[in-house]
């Protein structure tokens, strides 16, 4: 399994800037995300995939593979999709990637300068890789393989499929997804079109991890309206909204903070704050697994701001809090062989499963929520969104034994 280079795939992407971004107000957020989705597109003509389809409008790429097993049973179709833009956390123009072979689990200068070290002492999960060849970046740029990885995985997987009838399958449905980094990937995808009753992301990290719940997640903002006096008459009189922003951070839970949580604990987290005494205002993200203490906490930002008004006055501080995305675990517990058969393949191959909650969100938790059960699997990437990010080449090539695995445990009796 896994014959064709999904290295080579995933140098070639890589190299193609498709970097979103939340500011545009478009759908793609940006417009060089085209660029890679037309090459899908013409690549997956190219090996044979049937009904391939780009959406120019929105870009988004679906084909299908059609299933190659004629005994009169039933299979349902079977979905792989990945994500096109990378962060826009940090540049993803003239990405340059290096091969370092057999890692020695020393620090691995990335910079031309030497100022930007990808080591051990900041990373010590790099050792986990001795031995292995990774893929590393210039320390100018991000990597690309969130979710470039998981792109060159399923093309690999693809194509594999269609040059080796070996493999017996059902229907297999493929997508490529833009926006998914700024929380739009599901935004135009066409459920219909895309024809799975089933499907997983690949758009995870360490090999093995298999995701199925995620944060319950939503946004806050607060503006504060102060009062500008002189400072040299302004004893009762001025209100400085700047102040009273600090101070309505002061009311939320110190240690329910990323800097200070893992694994199923949530947090709020400032993302931003602008302003100064007449105005002020601050966004934050509000992030939890359980339901109840989600609830709990878009309950206390909102109590924070009410207090601040009753000792400042009613309007001084505008509380908004929008729902984002829920908790995928709720859409998959009917449909636990999706979980179940991942693990199988995993075990079979060698592979320890990883159960892992994801900190964030995914296409698959939208996804799933629109009716399409959806956990995520992994890539083999880490460090994603940053000039420190790398890639296993050995977990890469094991990831697309798992997919051609999933393939074959779904074309036999689930």
């Amino acid at each position: 399994m896994g014959k064709i280079d999904v290295i080579e795939k995933f140098l070639r992407y890589v190299k193609i800037d498709t970097q979103s971004d939340d500011t545009t107000g478009t759908s793609p957020s940006t417009m060089k995300q085209h660029d890679l989705a037309k090459l899908l597109a013409d690549e997956l003509t190219a090996i044979g995939a049937s009904d391939v389809y780009y959406d120019k409008d929105h870009c988004y790429v679906y084909a299908s593979i059609p299933s190659n097993i004629d005994d009169g049973k039933e299979r349902p179709a079977i979905g792989f999709v990945s994500h096109m833009d990378t962060s826009d956390e940090v540049s993803g123009k003239d990405v340059k990637p290096r091969i370092v072979e057999s890692y020695k689990g020393d620090d691995i200068v990335l910079s031309a300068d030497g100022k930007v070290v990808l080591s051990p002492k900041d990373f010590p999960e790099l050792l986990n890789h001795v031995g292995e060849d990774l893929i590393v970046t210039d320390g100018t740029t991000l990597l690309g393989a969130d979710d470039k990885a998981g792109v060159s995985e399923i093309m690999t997987m693809a194509e594999t499929l269609l040059t080796d009838s070996s493999i017996k399958h059902g229907d297999i449905k493929i997508a490529f997804t833009p926006d998914e980094e700024i929380g739009a990937g599901t935004a135009f995808f066409d459920i219909k079109r895309f024809g799975a009753k089933y499907a997983y992301t690949v758009d995870g990290g360490k090999l093995g991890e298999l995701e199925y719940e995620n944060f319950n997640a939503a946004e806050g903002n607060i503006t504060v309206n102060g009062r500008s006096v002189h400072p040299g008459d302004a004893k009762n009189k001025m209100v400085n909204a700047a102040l009273i922003c600090y101070e309505f951070h002061s009311l939320l839970p110190v240690f329910q903070n990323p800097m200070y949580t893992e694994k199923r604990e949530g947090f709020f987290h400032l993302t931003e704050v602008n302003g100064g005494c007449e105005k002020a205002t601050a966004s934050y993200i509000i992030r939890d697994h359980d339901e109840k203490h989600f609830e709990e906490k878009k309950a206390l930002f909102a109590a924070a701001g009410e207090f601040l008004n009753k000792k400042y006055g009613a309007g001084t501080v505008e509380v908004e809090i929008h729902d984002q995305y829920y908790n995928m675990i709720d859409k998959i517990r009917p449909h636990m062989h999706l979980v179940d058969n991942a693990k199988k393949v995993m075990t079979s191959l060698g592979i320890t499963p990883i159960d892992s909650p994801i900190r964030g969100g995914t296409d698959g938790a939208a996804l799933s929520y629109k009716g399409l059960p959806c956990p995520n699997l992994c890539t083999g990437g880490y460090n994603y969104h940053g000039k420190y990010e790398y890639a296993s080449i050995q977990e890469m090539k094991k990831v697309v034994d798992i997919l051609l695995r999933i393939v074959d445990a779904y074309g036999k009796d689930y």
